[in-house]
């Protein structure tokens, strides 16, 4: 059995094609596709965030909408960018936000993609430490934001404070139980997959992967799942770990999805990124007896507990449902998904 969610990126655009576009029209899309995601069986609804761009920026006030409107379902990002962020600030947020859906939350975080300016990181009021890098900014702040999550004091009360405090040192409230594991680290390479075992975190792989072998995508990607998951073992952590895989996938079922994704005939691509050489997934589309075929020879899904199907958020609510409801219903029975 494996978990199935969705992945949106939240983009909008005012073209005509596009049904979201504004940026409060994929906010409410959002809140409407997870309950729908919902009702339809599917076990995660799952956010990235990009900063300076049409996009997703903000994702708390979404998750904690999504919370309110939801029951069951996870809700998560994939991911946010530390160098961004304020790790208290952040506590906080994240906390309330898990509170309001009663312990739902499914964090990932990571060190973050190239995003849309240069260094945007320093417009939030951050730099990399002397002599250090971006990614040691983000990983620095990933470090305090999990140190905190504990919910042990650290703070000397005031000795006289607006309202009366707990004895001992304070801690930043609202405290969510539980939620440091349910923390991700979305992972680009094998030695991030064991720095995330190391620090005890879920892991998070892509449709993107540094190039570290030359083999395909998805057997890359397999290795690195088990790589973090010997890492997890040798660290002594007692609880079992939890990991997920991107992918971009399309039942065939109708006219309108032939038109959309009929065409797509792709294969593992090679590219740089951040001065990374990387290797890009393939998108799988086809009639579902075909899509099952194809999904067995995925070694990196096996290996996986959860899949996160990359949506086409522009394409509105009741398309996409219709995305997942295939993917629910078509094809995951047949690999003994569901």
């Amino acid at each position: 059995m494996k978990k199935i969610g969705f992945l949106s990126f939240g983009h909008w655009t005012p073209s005509r094609p596009s049904v979201a576009r504004s940026a409060r029209d994929v906010l409410q899309q959002s809140i409407e596709l997870a309950v729908a995601a919902e009702q339809l069986g599917a076990a995660g609804a799952y956010f990235r965030v990009h900063h300076f761009a049409r996009q997703l920026g903000s994702p708390f006030p979404l998750l904690a909408a999504v919370g309110a409107r939801t029951s069951r379902i996870e809700i998560g990002t994939a991911v946010i960018d530390m160098r961004y962020e304020n790790p208290f600030y952040m506590v906080e947020n994240a906390g309330a936000a898990d509170l309001i859906s009663n312990g739902r939350l499914q964090l990932g975080i990571s060190r973050g993609s190239p995003e849309q300016v240069i260094e945007g990181w320093r417009h939030f009021g951050y730099a990399p430490p002397e002599g250090g890098t971006d990614a040691d900014l983000g990983r620095r702040h990933a470090e305090v934001f999990l140190d905190l999550l504990r919910g042990e004091g650290f703070a000397r009360p005031n000795p006289r404070p607006m309202f009366p405090n707990p004895p001992g040192l304070l801690r930043l409230e609202p405290h969510s139980p539980g939620l440091r594991d349910r923390i991700w680290w979305g992972s680009a390479s094998n030695a991030t997959a064991i720095w995330a075992a190391q620090h005890g975190m879920n892991l998070q792989s892509s449709t993107l992967k540094e190039d570290e072998s030359g083999e395909p995508f998805h057997v890359q990607q397999a290795r690195q799942i088990r790589i973090f998951r010997q890492a997890w073992t040798d660290a002594g952590h007692t609880r079992e770990p939890r990991v997920s895989v991107s992918r971009s996938i399309f039942a065939l079922m109708n006219d309108l999805d032939r038109a959309y994704f009929g065409r797509d005939e792709s294969s593992d691509q090679i590219g740089l990124i951040d001065n990374m050489r990387a290797v890009f997934g393939r998108s799988y589309a086809a009639e579902p007896d075909v899509l099952v075929e194809a999904l067995r020879g995925d070694e990196a899904i096996a290996e996986a507990d959860t899949l996160l199907l990359t949506v086409p958020n522009t394409l509105g609510v009741d398309y996409n449902a219709h995305v997942i409801e295939s993917i629910l219903t078509h094809v995951a029975p047949a690999l003994g998904w569901r």
